[in-house]
């Protein structure tokens, strides 16, 4: 039995990034003999084990054999005779298919470190095709190491507008699309993921609505915007554009979650620029709009939009004042100054003059903002 770190550890170390995960190859072991030492087998499709102490994930080594189609269409066989070489040939880029021995020697047959000093993102075999998944996990890669530098090798490219072309992506589960896409989200250059999704032909069938060169000029401030990357923001961004029922079609074929999705509906719905009408008595209107006195929360998530859209910051400063000194008027308040003035507020009284209070603060507030 020996044992290989592999993946992202193996890359991120030799990049001079920090290693969050270790995952590990198994070659010449059987399940059997995993459990014997106090591993503990999570893996359905294939013999995953969990590290007794650490938690770490360790794989049998592997092969796999195209035997349908989609992601899923795979025959696995993990047994004592698959080899490193065979188990590294079925990753999908080069710089993923590196391994590293207990004494610290690198295996690297398909030449990753070659490619890391190139900063290419390039296929590993011709298998590369059989899984459609991959022409998201390389894009997602190109918006992580975007900032490093790296670019899609010109054949990978080529592998991926097959997979596209051949309308292999249409058989993807929804939840692992959204997934790539989240993380992706994550990274600090998310306009590049839809910008190499374009350029394989693959925004058909999961991301048709949307516009690239668009989502690139949104989000040219985005780094310089955000102290670090934020999914949500990086997600209502790329809707932006959209009219609501384009963006809704999107978001019900994604399945896209509600802490994404609603957000970014209110944002197309509302359409707001550096060029919109910014008032007190608008800003009072986008409160309500944006369901902030519900769900204060989202102030923040809003500003960052905004900011990110070029809406001008005294403008931002002023609607924030504004909004957070009206949400600290209370119903209790409300009905002991109406109190003070003889009247008894009942029902829907209270709602109306709580919002008649919020109104009068916000107007008052945006005048001491704007000086």
């Amino acid at each position: 039995m020996n044992i290989y770190l592999v993946g992202g550890a193996v890359r991120d170390r030799l990049l001079g990034k920090p290693v969050h995960e270790r995952d590990y190859v198994v070659v010449g072991a059987t399940p059997q003999q995993m459990l014997a030492l106090g591993y503990r087998q999570v893996g359905k499709d294939f013999p995953v084990f969990l590290h007794p102490q650490t938690q770490a994930e360790y794989a049998l080594a592997r092969t796999e054999r195209k035997t349908g189609q989609g992601y899923t269409g795979f025959a696995i066989a993990a047994d004592p005779s698959v080899t490193l070489e065979q188990d590294l040939m079925r990753r999908d880029l080069t710089i993923n298919a590196i391994a590293q021995s207990d004494s610290g020697e690198l295996i690297d047959p398909y030449h990753g470190r070659a490619d890391l000093q190139q900063r290419l993102l390039r296929h590993v075999s011709p298998a590369f095709v059989e899984d459609p998944l991959r022409v998201l996990r390389v894009a997602r890669f190109a918006a992580r190491f975007a900032a490093d530098g790296f670019t899609v090798a010109p054949e990978t490219m080529e592998l991926m507008r097959t997979i596209a072309d051949q309308g292999e992506l249409a058989t993807l589960s929804a939840e692992r699309v959204w997934r790539e896409t989240e993380k992706a989200l994550s990274s600090a250059t998310p306009a590049v993921f839809w910008q190499v999704l374009s350029d394989a032909h693959a925004l058909t069938p999961w991301f048709s609505e949307l516009q690239p060169a668009s989502i690139i000029k949104l989000t040219r401030h985005y780094l310089s915007q955000l102290d670090t990357p934020d999914p949500l923001i990086a997600f209502c961004l790329s809707l932006y554009p959209l009219t609501p029922e384009r963006a809704q079609q999107l978001c019900e074929r994604l399945k896209v979650p509600n802490s994404y999705r609603q957000l970014a509906l209110k944002l197309c719905r509302a359409q707001l620029s550096a060029s919109s009408t910014w008032n007190a008595d608008a800003a009072f209107a986008y409160m309500g709009q944006f369901d902030l006195w519900r769900q204060p929360e989202q102030l923040t998530n809003l500003l960052k939009v905004w900011q990110c859209v070029e809406i001008k910051e005294p403008v931002l400063a002023a609607f924030q004042r504004s909004f957070e000194a009206a949400q600290k008027l209370s119903a209790a308040a409300v009905i002991e100054a109406a109190k003070a003035e003889g009247q008894a507020l009942q029902g829907p009284q209270i709602g109306t003059a709580l919002q008649s209070a919020r109104h009068a603060k916000v107007i008052n507030e945006w005048q001491l903002a704007s000086g």
